[in-house]
């Protein structure tokens, strides 16, 4: 493919150049980024058009998979195609504006992401622990309700990262070395002091995750002692795959978010190039296998999209 090699004019702009080290492999790399990106994609518009044509859907839990579902779209979409146009046409340029709207976009997607898994955990402790009171606690409005505060918390939390780099004196060196606008990758291009802006990273990474998993371990431990206390195995197990999904969910999200941020902060040691291929992998693993885990594991989702399949 030829590489047109096309960098923005503008000195003011910064320059993406994907992942540093790796140039000569870069066609070789793009091929599993743009099949995940596409299967991410597919899986999550089958989620949303599934839930939104069939009326027995329109339920708390399956409007809980459509908000995950939209994240995922977001978190993917803001960062692949710039990224494929670097691997594909060499297309490094990218203005300050766009690059602290990528930056704003990606991380408020995470951190609403992160909301939804908590309020899927109290969904499902609601079914498991007051399964006679589940259809008056959680109601369309009161999920609807709740993906609003998480929307809110998500840019109250991320509207200051694109605030903090915009006082920021940058050097004439503009070049990043990254396939999208991470903060800290963007901080470290300043000239300025970059204390407040470590800081604040690091607090909301701790805040954020931090007090949101504890509400989900919270959400787990009252389930599991509810379960407990049920005599019959078969209840047990039945209770127990209600949560199935969505530990798989967590599991997919957090786990490699967690791997990437602590390889960022602690492993100095690491080469470049693995902390971007991780950083990449986590905006685009969970995406692609959400719909996946739904799909298996939800039997009513499961089924309708079998129809459509068929129908189609």
């Amino acid at each position: 493919m030829a590489s047109f090699n096309l960098t923005s004019s503008d000195p003011s702009a910064f320059t993406l150049m994907g992942i540093p080290g790796l140039e000569a492999v870069h066609i070789l790399i793009s091929i599993p980024f743009c099949m995940f990106y596409i299967i991410g994609l597919l899986g999550n518009f089958t989620v949303l058009f599934v839930v939104g044509k069939e009326q027995t859907l329109h339920k708390p839990m399956y409007l809980l998979l459509c908000m995950p579902a939209l994240t995922d779209i977001s978190t993917s979409t803001s960062v692949v195609p710039k990224a494929l146009c670097i691997f594909w046409f060499n297309l490094k340029g990218i203005t300050v504006g766009c690059c602290l709207s990528q930056m704003f976009f990606l991380h408020a997607a995470s951190v609403m992401h992160s909301a939804i898994l908590v309020t899927m955990a109290f969904d499902r402790y609601v079914a498991i622990c007051n399964p006679l009171r589940y259809a008056t606690i959680l109601t369309n409005a009161r999920i609807a309700k709740l993906g609003l505060v998480g929307l809110v918390r998500a840019v109250l939390f991320i509207l200051p990262v694109p605030l903090l780099l915009i006082r920021q004196p940058f050097c004439a060196n503009r070049i990043i070395p990254h396939t999208h606008c991470d903060h800290m990758a963007v901080a470290k291009m300043s000239c300025g002091d970059i204390t407040a802006n470590r800081i604040y990273s690091l607090i909301t990474t701790l805040v954020v995750i931090g007090f949101d998993l504890m509400l989900i371990a919270l959400s787990y431990s009252l389930i599991i002692r509810a379960v407990l206390r049920i005599s019959s195995k078969k209840a047990h197990q039945k209770a127990l795959n209600t949560c199935t999904a969505h530990i798989c969910v967590m599991l997919t999200y957090y786990t490699p978010g967690l791997f990437s941020n602590l390889t960022y902060w602690f492993g100095q040691g690491i080469a470049p190039h693995v902390h971007i291929i991780l950083a990449d992998l986590y905006l685009l693993i969970p995406p692609m296998l959400n719909p996946i885990i739904y799909g298996v594991k939800t039997k009513e989702f499961r089924d309708k999209v079998g129809i459509y399949t068929c129908k189609m």
